[in-house]
């Protein structure tokens, strides 16, 4: 395990790029191991679902 993989992960997890699972598989390890690094680093995790654009309120229209 690279730990240059593990700060991508941790990096790319916290500003919201990646989601629990996606940085899991960057940094090699499980999802229940990444998961255990976050708490290591005092990073919180993030409820999964769906992404901001997704929740948008506003309905798509086309002109």
């Amino acid at each position: 395990m690279h730990s240059n993989a593990l700060t991508q992960a941790l990096t790319l997890y916290r500003s919201g790029t990646f989601t629990l699972s996606q940085a899991a598989s960057r940094a090699g390890r499980t999802e229940e191991e990444f998961e255990a690094v976050l708490r290591q680093y005092g990073i919180e995790q993030r409820p999964e679902g769906l992404s901001v654009d997704a929740r948008s309120e506003r309905p798509a229209s086309a002109d």
